[in-house]
């Protein structure tokens, strides 16, 4: 059983915001599994089912970004599983929109939903799929209004391409591991438009 996990905000006022990618990534591997039941259960949306011939629970927490770390380690605890079990989705503003990238540990990278995460867990002993979402005055400005704001038109498709790889990371990490998905993904992406 694996624990896959989209990080984002409850609400339709969230939808499309670059914060929102991991919940994007979780909607498509749902689309995927071809899963129809959803439940709510330790304050997060669940989908059980099959993916890739494994066995996941794909969830996006109702905590909000910065409470997700509680969510995740209340769906470890009753699932009986372990942060190796887990994957977990999220954007990143040190990225390039366009690029992902696959780590099997590593720091939260001052992403708020990944602190929590590591602070409820106590460990860094996770898979996370990076989308990059890099703001094109390189994070000079207010991140967590830029992260909040809803995607731009011209970065839409950038997006949409940009989840569909993340997804296919998440399935290629459950049929072959963390390293081939990093062989595979984790290279430099096309430069998003100018002015974006």
């Amino acid at each position: 059983m694996r624990l896959i996990v989209g990080l984002g905000n409850p609400g339709p006022e969230y939808a499309r915001t670059p914060h929102n990618l991991g919940f994007d990534v979780v909607d498509r591997l749902v689309g995927v599994a071809r899963i129809r039941s959803r439940h709510h259960r330790d304050r997060a949306l669940l989908w059980r089912g099959r993916l890739d011939q494994t066995e996941a629970l794909l969830v996006q927490p109702q905590t909000y970004m910065n409470l997700s770390g509680s969510a995740v380690a209340a769906l470890l605890r009753s699932e009986g599983l372990t942060p190796a079990d887990l994957i977990v989705i999220a954007d990143d503003v040190a990225l390039p929109w366009g690029m992902i990238r696959v780590r099997e540990r590593g720091s939260a990278g001052g992403h708020r939903g990944l602190e929590s995460v590591l602070a409820a867990l106590g460990t860094e002993e996770f898979i996370r799929v990076r989308l990059g979402v890099q703001p094109a005055d390189g994070g000079t400005g207010d991140l967590s209004e830029y992260v909040l704001t809803p995607v731009t038109e011209d970065l839409l498709p950038v997006a949409e391409q940009m989840v569909e790889e993340a997804a296919e990371a998440v399935r290629l990490i459950l049929r072959e591991g963390a390293s081939r998905a990093m062989a595979r993904f984790n290279r430099r992406a096309t430069p998003a438009p100018a002015g974006t």
